[in-house]
């Protein structure tokens, strides 16, 4: 790449630098003053219960305005800062519940707070490159066509004609710099902007050192449930299939012995080896399509939860619309964590029908799955939905269960990942 390619690109860089430095200034200003003017009036208003309504409104439309700066930090500049704000509780929608929810979180206190000290920064750090850039073109181009448009008497321009030559040299010799500065130094002005964001809209020490000690516990469970794992599939092998194949070489060498002297013995002790070989293939098979369905490799999640859904003796209405499929471990902690919500499902509900809707937003695998039985459903009073949060949580992800007594269930589940391989249409239909 030449030099002139180089500064051509250098230059559309530089320009695009500057259009987002306003973007961010205008946005923040007209949206980081209306914001924090109505979230602290809501909060105010609170005492009178007007602010009940308008409390949570406000703040979680800061909190979008919060969640967009980190977007254009991450995208624009690099700057990576991750998202402090605490899970949403069951039943949020109700609003003291939200209330406390949103009031609870330090990070609702600091998005108040970054929103209107936000507002100098940015209108500095936003509107300099631009600033840079229209202030040294001036220099190199405006002043020097005005000078001597006005020398000329072409215009009714204030009198530069005694500028001189030293002083269009002058102004040229300024303007340069400051149009380098601002195509050159544009980006680190946008990134020590986003800095300024991270250091008010990332976790704190205190919410990272939270959320180690969760990690901590979640992989502390998660090896617990793969070692719990490995030992039943060790005792399906020794009791199930080890010992069909045992018996099965044993009666194979005992009609080869019989060959000779009782062929009718011989010949159904081969019949026996040979029932004995299917039910072990079987079991086998079982076996590994409780590790890792055939048909999830095959058909990805789409098709596994369809078979899976055929297998469940109650009429089930399947909704998956999934633009491409998640990696192989997320997509299998999806199917098996669907697999036992409908184990549940047909063991204790009593339902006549029951639901599947399978969707990605949000970055996440979001996975609905409800039936119309009897409900009481309870995420701590056993093992299996205890164990779905188990496997859940290895990948960060989540599990909300609402059951009240008489019905119906809803069991949502969210775990975060992206997709690959893009499908042409999504699907749904009922098993």
């Amino acid at each position: 790449m030449d030099f002139g390619e180089r500064l051509g690109e250098a230059t559309r860089a530089g320009l695009l630098t500057g259009l987002r430095g306003l973007i961010q200034a205008a946005v923040g200003l007209a949206a980081g003053v209306p914001l924090f003017v109505l979230s602290v009036v809501s909060i105010a208003l609170m005492p009178i219960g007007v602010g009940f309504v308008l409390a949570p409104a406000a703040l979680l439309a800061l909190r979008g305005f919060a969640t967009l700066q980190r977007t254009w930090a991450s995208e624009w500049s690099g700057v990576a800062i991750p998202s402090p704000y605490r899970p949403e509780p069951d039943a949020a929608q109700l609003s003291w519940r939200r209330l406390k929810w949103l009031y609870g979180d330090p990070a609702t206190w600091r998005d108040l707070l970054w929103s209107i000290v936000n507002i100098p920064v940015v209108m500095l750090l936003g509107l300099l490159p631009a600033s840079l850039m229209v202030y040294g073109l001036e220099g190199v181009v405006v002043v020097p066509w005005l000078s001597q448009i006005t020398a000329y008497g072409w215009g009714p321009f204030w009198p530069l004609e005694d500028w001189g030559a030293v002083g269009i040299v002058g102004s040229i010799a300024l303007g340069i710099p400051l149009m380098l500065l601002g195509i050159v130094g544009g980006p680190s002005i946008l990134k020590g902007h986003a800095l300024f964001c991270q250091s008010l809209l990332a976790p704190t020490r205190a919410a990272l050192a939270r959320r180690v000690h969760v990690l901590t516990e979640s992989r502390s469970e998660t090896v617990d449930a793969s070692a719990a794992e490995l030992r039943r599939i060790e005792r399906d092998l020794h009791d199930g299939a080890q010992a069909r194949l045992v018996a099965l070489s044993m009666n194979i060498g005992l009609a080869q012995e019989l060959m000779k002297q009782d062929p009718a013995a011989a010949q159904e002790l081969l019949s026996e080896a040979r029932s004995a070989s299917g039910q072990a293939l079987t079991e086998l098979r079982d076996l590994v399509r409780g590790i890792h369905p055939p048909v999830l490799a095959e058909r990805g999640l789409d098709g596994a939860v369809r078979a899976l859904a055929l297998s469940v003796p109650l009429p089930i209405d399947v909704r998956i619309e999934l633009p491409g499929r998640p990696d192989a471990p997320v997509e299998s902690a999806g199917y098996f964590a669907v697999a036992e919500v409908l184990a549940n499902i047909a063991k204790h509900s009593g339902a006549q029908r029951a639901w599947i809707q399978i969707e990605h937003r949000r970055g996440a695998l979001v996975m609905i799955v409800g039936d119309d039985g009897i409900g009481g459903a309870d995420p701590h009073g056993g093992s299996g939905l205890r164990g779905i949060e188990r496997r859940l949580a290895a990948f960060d992800g989540t599990i909300a269960v609402t059951s009240p007594s008489g019905g119906p269930t809803v069991v949502t589940m969210e775990l975060p990942c992206a997709l690959s391989s893009p499908k042409t249409s999504p699907s749904s239909g009922t098993a």
